[in-house]
């Protein structure tokens, strides 16, 4: 079973760091180079030069890692930083506007530590998702650098007495120590919770639940990944520590019982397939599925524009070209014999389906993937506009509805991983307002 445990997180002082709302960012892998420039002018203590830490003229390849190592060193020397002086928990609540609709969501959740594990039979942590060797790379140099977890891994853990979502919700309706609003229009609040503080007894049942299943990694392969590398390293360098902090991944940890979820598709635009390709596809799609075309764009884009119009794992796909569109519904019979080897979760997936539809009708397979052939975006308007005008190569675009979580946690459960690019839990979790130090 998982090992999850309190600890004492470097925060930022108000006093010294000034309006929190200047320092926070959004994780490092969706901030892109307008934004990443617009977060390094807000503030000279934005959190994004320490979690996406800037390349300077001239710059070595690992001078951006050490920089922002001192960073780290001088914010907490000044006070900008500040170690919390009891070990705990940080109870997190998020307020949004789930995308394509006008109703409002809340989930709430805790970050804690979580004991590294290796991948495999048995284990109390379970991934979903391949990994590639350039982002681990990164993070690798940066936690090496800094001795710190900046952006946290995302679990889900399923708690059916509700024990933890009682006590959670007990904290939140307590005036929170953080409350700030990001660029998004998502509200985020936390509460740092003494272990021996007046909520111990809610702390320790929080904390009791989540440790009592495995955990499913949501989101944050990636950092789990690097952080057994270094945890690893830290182990050959024989630090003589029997349960050294660096053997704990910052974590923020979500109840998928209780509360509801989301996560948005990933739409796929299939690039240089010419004009006969296109046309194979179109003939040949209806060995596989049931066919109804759309003649005009926006009605292809109203069936998707909301993640709750469709619950998801339904099979149903949006198809558009330059001559028109359909819908399209899978004839899972059909597909069968065609299917990849694993688990009925994951071969029920609905990015599993059109992998395997790529694959069987216009030859795109996994090395084509890896190749570039496939573009992502979360956009449906995107998604179209780069068919409409042939932006770097598009040729169709395939519409998606959300993955349940439900399926990801039994592809989780049952050894598989989904292919790339297959969820994206919404909304993100702030980097800024908690920092996990690799001691105690």
């Amino acid at each position: 079973m998982p090992v999850v445990r309190s600890f004492r997180a470097l925060r930022f002082d108000p006093a010294v760091a000034g309006d929190l709302n200047l320092v926070i960012c959004p994780p490092y892998d969706v901030i892109g180079p307008e934004l990443h420039r617009e977060l390094l002018g807000r503030s000279r203590r934005n959190a994004v030069r320490i979690d996406l830490p800037e390349i300077l003229p001239r710059d070595e390849p690992e001078d951006r890692y050490k920089r922002a190592g001192r960073l780290l060193t001088e914010w907490r020397a000044d006070g900008t930083l500040h170690k919390d002086r009891y070990a705990g928990i940080y109870v997190y609540e998020q307020t949004y506007a789930v995308p394509g609709t006008r109703r409002h969501r809340t989930q709430i959740g805790f970050f804690g530590r979580l004991k590294l594990e290796t991948f495999g039979p048995g284990a109390g942590v379970l991934p979903h998702e391949r990994t590639l060797s350039a982002p681990k790379e990164d993070r690798y140099k940066l936690m090496r650098a800094t001795g710190v977890n900046t952006s946290p891994v995302v679990g889900l853990f399923a708690d059916k007495r509700g024990a933890s979502n009682r006590a959670l919700r007990a904290i939140a309706a307590t005036p929170p120590d953080i409350d700030v609003t990001d660029d998004d229009g998502v509200r985020h609040r936390l509460w740092a919770v003494p272990e021996n503080g007046p909520f111990a007894d809610q702390a320790a049942a929080i904390l009791a639940a989540a440790s009592r299943d495995p955990i499913t990694i949501a989101d944050g392969h990636h950092r789990y990944e690097t952080a057994i590398r270094y945890r690893d390293e830290r182990r050959a360098n024989r630090t003589g520590e029997a349960d050294p902090p660096a053997g704990y991944v910052l974590m923020l940890f979500l109840e998928m019982e209780h509360q509801k979820l989301t996560v948005l598709p990933t739409h796929r635009i299939v690039r240089d397939l010419g004009d006969d390709g296109v046309a194979t596809f179109v003939s040949r799609s209806a060995e596989l599925f049931d066919v109804t075309p759309v003649g005009e764009r926006a009605e292809l884009e109203a069936a998707f524009a909301s993640v709750d119009k469709s619950p998801g794992g339904e099979g149903r796909f949006g198809l558009w070209t330059r001559q028109g569109g359909a819908i399209l519904r899978a004839d899972r019979e059909a597909f069968i014999r065609f299917l990849p080897r694993g688990g009925e979760a994951l071969r029920r997936l609905d990015v599993t389906l059109l992998q395997t539809a790529l694959d069987r009708l216009c030859k795109i397979d996994r090395e084509a993937i890896a190749a570039g052939r496939l573009a992502y975006t979360k956009s449906v308007r995107e998604a179209l506009d780069w068919v409409d005008e042939g932006r770097d190569g598009a040729d169709m675009a395939f519409l998606l509805d959300p993955t349940p979580v439900a399926e990801i946690a039994a592809v989780a459960a049952a050894g598989d991983v989904m292919p790339q690019k297959s969820t994206y839990f919404y909304p993100k979790a702030l980097t800024g307002l908690i920092i996990n130090p690799h001691e105690w």
